[in-house]
């Protein structure tokens, strides 16, 4: 990098043929450049300038030098002005794994606000519960729920989600209503298959309940569609059963309680990041922060 600096330094000293002039053009001290200069001429072996006192003149090396160079050192400019204006107005094909009810639900909403403002940038969405790798498939992020198990990937947390306790009315007629955690126990609880236990708090206060039911899935969508039907009680965030609360299919209970906030992290392979990608995560993190109970930098 060393050397293409010197490099831009001597083509502007041989456009103009001044010391003085190339400085005023440049913001390199008069004194700077000579020494740049003088230290190019010795990495090379050759002298490109023959200074007097009144003028500057090219060597017959100098000016090959400069002839070759200055098509160098105009290109890296271009590529640098090209590559401000990707960070300034990125584009590409952004390539993304996401959940299926996270995208739905969240992302949806938001992606035409996103495509509006840069309209440069084409989008190809995978919507899976898989755990992409991202190492050998084509992805530039993923976009996951819950927490995270170790792993070398870079994790940006975007939000952390508020969950509540939901059941449609008429389970609730027909089961009662739980008064506290603990009566869920006795309970139809719908969720993924691992989770055993649900885990709420009242303030500082945190319960753990061992739950159970005859429904195990690994679609957020799929137990939310049982709960409608009747079949048992859910605890998800409340953005997820916005429309069935609306409709009155399903309802708030344990209303003092609320189980423990669910992560949304961005996970990349790497921290250097192309620019659609970087402004695709602070888009989420800016619009998801205010979903969550508290902003997550």
């Amino acid at each position: 990098m060393e050397l293409l600096n010197d490099m831009a330094l001597f083509i502007e000293v041989a456009n103009v043929l001044s010391f003085r002039r190339a400085a005023d053009a440049t913001g390199v001290p008069n004194s700077t450049l000579s020494r740049r200069i003088s230290a190019l001429e010795k990495a090379i072996g050759l002298r490109l300038l023959h200074r007097t006192t009144r003028r500057v003149e090219l060597t017959e090396a100098g000016q090959l030098y400069y002839e070759r160079c200055r098509r160098i050192v105009d290109e890296a400019r271009i590529a640098h002005e090209q590559l401000g204006e990707m960070l300034a107005q990125p584009s590409g094909i952004l390539r993304a794994s996401l959940p299926v009810d996270f995208a739905t639900v969240y992302l949806a909403p938001l992606i035409a606000d996103f495509s509006r403002r840069y309209p440069g940038i084409s989008f190809d969405f995978d919507l899976t519960p898989r755990r992409v790798d991202l190492v050998s498939e084509p992805f530039d992020v993923a976009i996951r729920m819950g927490e995270l198990p170790d792993s070398t990937l870079i994790a940006r947390q975007l939000a952390r989600l508020s969950v509540q306790v939901y059941a449609s009315p008429r389970y609730l007629e027909m089961s009662g209503e739980p008064a506290a955690p603990s009566d869920l126990a006795k309970h139809e609880c719908l969720g993924f298959s691992k989770a055993g236990k649900w885990k709420l708090h009242r303030g500082a206060e945190t319960v753990e309940v061992d739950v159970g039911g005859r429904f195990h899935v690994n679609s957020v969508g799929m137990f939310r569609r049982l709960a409608t039907l009747d079949l048992g009680i859910i605890m998800l965030p409340e953005e997820i059963v916005a429309d069935d609360i609306a409709a009155g299919r399903l309802r708030r209970i344990l209303r003092d309680w609320e189980g423990i906030e669910t992560p949304v992290y961005a996970l990349t392979e790497t921290r250097l990041l192309p620019a659609k990608t970087q402004r695709f995560i602070e888009f989420l993190q800016e619009h998801l922060s205010n979903k969550s109970h508290r902003p997550n930098p």
